[in-house]
């Protein structure tokens, strides 16, 4: 059955709608006014709360922490690949303020959105300047891209893999060898953001298979070739750096996989969230007209990556901000099949909907701090919130010890105030989690044996927890809005001790590679046994 394009309504058509839409319930009349009007007038206003959002939000441990890489950036960081730390080592070129380290996050919805309203009528022809408005509103005023403002590595992704993937729609129209070498470059960005990025990868190759065209196939090798320098530099800083990116992506955080019937519920609900009902509820309805061939392409850019999630969430939790780079594509082609009266209904109930947000973030903040007391973060939150306060109990200490924490959420959110201040970074002491383990890259505790240090913590610990570490310790504790928080002063730091418990137990767990990778160095093994091959 062929299915014929989405034809531009004739002005006496659209004049006719709108008429009809004034005898129609309130929905209906909004749906039919002026897209221009609602556009700007609902993205200026979601765009006004994400600056006031990026202001008043307390910076965040992550953000902090990505930011602190970003003052000594590399080719390459533990958990990532080194795109946000190049990224964030030009804005702080001009400014640490947080509102601006954020800048590129809270514009990011209306640049893409841009971008859509752009590419849309260049890909199909037939799509009018309205339905194009009208994506580009659905692209801006998606659920996470109302309030996500954070820093994540997730923010450059977004751009490139969005971008990229717009350029393969590009490319694909006419197999235009130009699009597939910008799509191929954007792409290749991508990977140097997450490595998310080769799901993207992966769904140009579905696309190309299934259109078994010889150009599709010759554009797929240009678009790949642009990302072998990309995959080239992370293979030879990884072997050179304990491949602490493959450890922590493929190997340290899949310990915990397992069947559950809970995951698959949880990503569910992810999706319904951020794609929502009324999105999720025509997908299925025009689910034959979203794989025609003229809207396939599109179709395939959400519908691979999306996938592989919902496989992947049978035994692994899939974070909420995962999808972020993939759910644009979804509504790319509803954009083009959908009735326009439907469109612009759609288009309304995102409106809605962000406002909805928009009301729950403004009476959110105006709650006292006391008010998530209840909460077993309760004390990282009055961190986040107070770092200042905090710190200013830790002042007669200054000089005198060198500061760390049991934890890299303390660790980078003080530790960044203490850089802003002119001061130095907080060290993580311990083992830590498997998270955030880019200190175990730029501390070295050789240099640290017989120095006195201070540990801050906000977790009750056992006695002796903290003394084989040194010649003394003695423990503190205040309390601060509510919240429990503890000082280990430790004095004459004993290193050979930490190097034959500590560090040799985060060898074991951490840095224990398998013996196929081919290794030119490890910073940790390197530096503490060099002796003792980090290999399994």
């Amino acid at each position: 059955m062929k299915i014929s394009p989405v034809r531009p309504a004739t002005l006496a058509g659209a004049d006719a709608e709108r008429r009809q839409a004034l005898i129609g319930g309130p929905w209906t009349r909004i749906a039919a006014a002026p897209p221009e009007a609602l556009l700007v007038l609902a993205v200026g206003l979601v765009l006004l709360f994400r600056f006031w959002l990026s202001d008043v939000l307390p910076f965040t441990s992550d953000e902090a922490y990505y930011a602190d890489m970003g003052r000594h950036s590399d080719w390459g960081i533990y958990d990532h690949p080194p795109m946000i730390s190049w990224w964030l080592a030009l804005e702080l070129l001009v400014s640490d303020r947080e509102w601006w380290l954020r800048l590129p996050s809270v514009l990011q919805p209306m640049l893409l959105a841009i971008a859509v309203w752009w590419v849309l009528p260049r890909v199909w022809p037939d799509v009018d300047r309205e339905r194009a408005l009208w994506a580009a509103l659905l692209v801006a005023l998606a659920p996470l891209n109302v309030w996500n403002v954070l820093i994540t590595t997730d923010t450059p992704l977004i751009y490139f893999s969005v971008l990229s993937g717009l350029a393969w729609l590009m490319a694909a129209r006419k197999d235009d060898p130009r699009w597939y070498f910008v799509s191929g470059l954007l792409l290749a960005c991508a990977v140097l953001s997450k490595y998310f990025a080769f799901l993207l990868g992966f769904a140009y190759l579905v696309d190309v298979a299934l259109r078994r065209k010889y150009s599709a196939w010759a554009g797929l090798a240009i678009a790949y070739a642009c990302t072998v320098p990309a995959l080239a530099l992370m293979a030879w800083w990884n072997a050179g750096h304990c491949w602490v990116n493959v450890m922590f992506n493929f190997f340290t955080r899949t310990r915990d996989a397992g069947l559950s019937w809970k995951l698959p519920l949880l990503y569910a609900a992810t999706l319904v969230y951020a794609l929502t009902p009324p999105v999720l509820f025509r997908l299925p309805e025009r689910g034959v007209d979203a794989m025609a061939s003229d809207t396939r392409t599109a179709s395939l850019l959400a519908l691979v990556p999306l996938s592989f999630f919902a496989a992947v969430a049978l035994v692994k939790r899939i974070g909420l901000h995962w999808v972020l780079a993939f759910v644009v594509f979804a509504f790319l082609p509803l954009a083009r099949r959908l009735p326009m009266m439907q469109l612009r209904r759609l288009g309304v109930f995102f409106i809605a909907f962000a406002a909805l947000h928009m009301a729950a973030f403004i009476v959110i903040s105006r709650l006292p701090l006391e008010t998530w007391n209840w909460s077993k973060h309760y004390a990282g939150i009055v961190l986040t919130v107070d770092t200042a306060a905090i710190m200013d109990k830790l002042k007669p200490y200054e000089g005198k010890y060198v500061l760390a924490s049991d934890d890299y959420s303390i660790a980078s959110t003080a530790g960044y105030a203490e850089q802003r201040a002119g001061r130095n970074r907080l060290i993580v002491f311990g083992e830590g989690s498997h998270h955030g383990r880019q200190d175990d890259i730029d501390t070295d505790f050789r240099t640290l044996d017989g120095r006195d240090i201070l540990i801050l913590t906000k977790t009750a610990f056992a006695s002796g927890t903290f003394r084989p570490y040194f010649l003394a310790v003695e423990t503190q504790s205040f309390e601060w809005r509510g919240a429990q928080f503890w000082i280990i002063l430790g004095s004459g730091f004993k290193y050979p001790t930490y190097r034959d418990t500590v560090l040799a137990h985060i060898r074991q767990r951490f840095y224990s590679l398998p013996a196929w990778l081919p290794q030119t160095g490890c910073f940790l093994c390197d530096r503490y046994f060099p002796r003792i091959p980090c290999a399994r």
